[in-house]
């Protein structure tokens, strides 16, 4: 079994293991509506220790997801070894007082002094390692936002600052405000916005991380959903026009040539996706609940792609070849 390497994200000194482990899927979902299917709480502090192991010592959570649940499972699973692990959190949907999502969003400054000190007992602890605005509020500037997450940098509340989901124009804005060290979006195979729209680009010219979140497509890339009903009934990929009608079938027939190649080079699709997203030079947080996708997952870190398979991978996936939109309509 493979361990993971640490490496530098952004300029300001923050070491992170190159992979991570999204939590989100470990506390069932969001408003009552599932992620990734049913939890498994016994197994989720099981895969966190696993982790830790195996030097996956990023954990990646929000305070959306549940709300407030998974930032409390992840807070048990690290009571004791605060120090062995870096804690990624985020804020900016809105939740409420009663612990729902409004289905706003919120960025004032006096939200963000809220929900840090909010999530701070949630994890039990008295500092996060990254904190990001999870999404951009579009009534409140992205300046006054961050101007107020870089006082809780000052008082050691948060020690590094991240965007989630920003075009490159704003995350400008934002590092111009306060150093960012990391950028989170979405980067697969499946999903390559951020290399068409620059945002990858961005990153490296401003000196700032860049973190793929669903590196495997949502899990669509591992080959092992077939049809539509393979997603639990209340599981939200149901609703999410990539995994809708004649777009699920299309992305599928991708996903089937993905699989060709990974069992010629010896792994399962799911290693040959995550190996493909490593080798864009970026950090990866692969979400599961489980010990044994979390071993295999750590074991695509030491696959190595040639030239000619990285060709092969842009030729059968390339940028804007999957079908359908990436969320739905409003979110």
């Amino acid at each position: 079994m493979s361990t993971i390497k640490q490496v530098a994200l952004g300029t300001q000194g923050l070491q992170v293991s190159v992979e991570g482990l999204g939590c989100m899927g470990m506390t069932g979902g969001i408003n009552g509506m599932s992620v990734y299917g049913a939890a498994d709480e016994a197994e989720s502090l099981a895969t966190l220790d696993r982790a830790l192991e195996l030097g996956v010592t990023m954990l990646d959570t929000a305070d959306l997801y549940g709300p407030m649940s998974n930032e409390r499972l992840v807070g048990r699973a690290i009571a004791g070894r605060r120090d062995r692990f870096t804690i990624a959190t985020k804020f900016g949907f809105e939740v409420d007082d009663a612990e729902n999502w409004t289905g706003g969003y919120n960025g004032r400054p006096e939200y963000v002094r809220k929900s840090i000190e909010r999530s701070l007992r949630n994890l039990g602890t008295d500092y996060v390692d990254l904190y990001y605005l999870h999404r951009v509020d579009p009534a409140t500037p992205v300046e006054d936002t961050v101007g107020a997450m870089s006082r809780l940098v000052e008082e050691g509340k948060v020690r590094y600052l991240g965007l989630s989901e920003v075009p490159a124009d704003v995350l400008r804005r934002a590092h111009a405000i306060h150093p960012i060290s990391a950028l989170e979006s979405e980067y697969s195979l499946f999903d390559r916005r951020v290399e068409d729209e620059g945002i990858v680009q961005a990153t490296r010219d401003l000196g700032i991380g860049f973190v793929a979140y669903s590196p495997l497509g949502r899990g669509f890339l591992s080959g092992e959903i077939k049809t539509p009903d393979d997603f639990e009934a209340n599981d939200s990929r149901r609703f999410f026009p990539r995994y809708q009608g004649e777009n699920f079938y299309q992305n599928l027939a991708l996903v089937e040539k993905l699989q060709t190649l990974a069992a010629a080079k010896g792994v399962t699709a799911a290693q040959l996706a995550l190996a493909w997203v490593l080798a864009q030079d970026v950090v990866v947080i692969p979400g599961t609940k489980r010990r044994k996708y979390l071993e295999a997952n750590v074991d695509a870190a030491s696959i190595v792609l040639t030239a000619a398979e990285l060709g092969a991978l842009d030729a059968i996936m390339p940028v804007g070849s999957a079908a359908g939109a990436a969320y739905p309509a409003g979110f």
